[in-house]
């Protein structure tokens, strides 16, 4: 878990630094920045999601206590929730990131 939210951090400070080094605009910033959200998204849907949760049980295996929970659960049980990340909440945070980045 540490290694990965130091990943994440870790690809927000590279683009942004490479985003000042280029001289980006307001829109490449976003654009730059919902890129990395949609990617970002689109393997936690994948992988987690569908391979980890639904298709190879992984959590259930390693945890039998959750094993209740996550029963008939098929891929997409929480897509309205997945959906309103992708389509309003990171173009939201995108454009503010990019707006403060465009402030220095």
């Amino acid at each position: 878990m540490i290694i990965s939210i130091l990943l994440i951090l870790g690809v927000g400070v590279i683009s942004v630094w490479d985003g000042f080094r280029s001289g980006f605009s307001f829109l490449q910033f976003f654009l730059r920045f919902v890129l990395i959200f949609t990617i970002y998204k689109a393997y936690d849907m994948v992988f987690f999601d569908w391979f980890l949760l639904c298709r190879f049980r992984f959590f259930q295996y390693y945890y039998p206590e959750v094993a209740p929970v996550y029963d008939g659960r098929k891929y997409g049980y929480n897509l309205k929730s997945q959906l309103l990340k992708l389509l309003v909440i990171f173009p939201a945070a995108s454009a503010l990131a990019a707006w403060i980045c465009t402030l220095f």
